[in-house]
């Protein structure tokens, strides 16, 4: 999928999401950084928005925290949503991972603030607690919310199928490096290295029975996103190539 249509079908994404969790009843605010740890994972579509912003921006000085981030302990996923719902589907052994928050904070955190608030990955925007997590020591999502959530990862995943997932540092890392970003627009990465795993389409959409009727208006719209005619890639309907 061209590169352009994938980052319009991102920001549709994100904008979709806000709608749904600007009606949430949560605790989360400016400075709230609790959660904010080095073990979001991210897809390379959300690395290469982020690199870009950073580059068009000015703020190449965090690169130097992300490279530093590099050589300390972090959650490194083995394998995506999409291909753990594949798992589950077909009742393999779902891989043993961890993830520890005391591991450290995020290398993109400044004074209690998201450097790149603005294009933030989806793990950060979906991350939301009905109570303080500072107080309670966890955060609190309602059931519902965790649903919606997966099924927003899982089509970030399928937009971004002929892409990668990983750590954000590993992420990020990569994507720094011009030649990767360029390959990646030209659709021909082939060696990401081992800190980085394979995305894939969704095959299965795990729902649960008692949410399958209350999540239809979000998965209505994801289904029915559509690329304007100016984007370079799309068709002459301006449908997406969903």
């Amino acid at each position: 999928m061209d590169l352009n249509i994938k980052l319009n079908l991102l920001d549709q994404v994100y904008k979709i999401y806000d709608n749904f969790a600007e009606r949430l009843e949560i605790a989360c605010k400016k400075y709230c950084s609790y959660c904010c740890t080095r073990n979001v994972v991210m897809t390379t579509l959300e690395g290469f928005k982020i690199i870009s912003s950073l580059n068009s921006s000015g703020k190449t000085a965090l690169f130097e925290n992300i490279e530093s981030a590099r050589s300390k302990k972090r959650f490194q996923p083995k394998t995506t949503i999409n291909s753990l719902a594949s798992i589950c589907a077909k009742r393999e052994d779902i891989p043993d991972e961890n993830s520890d928050h005391l591991w450290g904070e995020c290398p993109l955190l400044h004074d209690g603030q998201c450097s790149v608030y603005h294009v933030r990955p989806f793990g950060c925007r979906c991350f939301v607690s009905k109570t303080d997590c500072t107080k309670e020591g966890y955060a609190e999502v309602d059931p519902f919310t965790v649903t919606v959530n997966n099924m927003f990862l899982q089509y970030i995943e399928h937009i971004d199928s002929d892409g990668y997932s990983g750590n954000l540092t590993d992420v990020l890392g990569f994507m720094e490096v011009d030649e990767n970003r360029q390959h990646y627009r030209k659709n021909i990465l082939d060696n990401p290295g081992k800190e980085l795993i394979s995305n894939m389409a969704i095959e299965y959409l795990p729902i649960p029975p008692e949410h399958r009727v209350k999540i239809q208006p979000v998965l209505q719209s994801l289904q029915h996103m559509t690329i304007p005619s100016n984007i370079d890639g799309s068709d002459a309907s301006g449908k997406s190539r969903l």
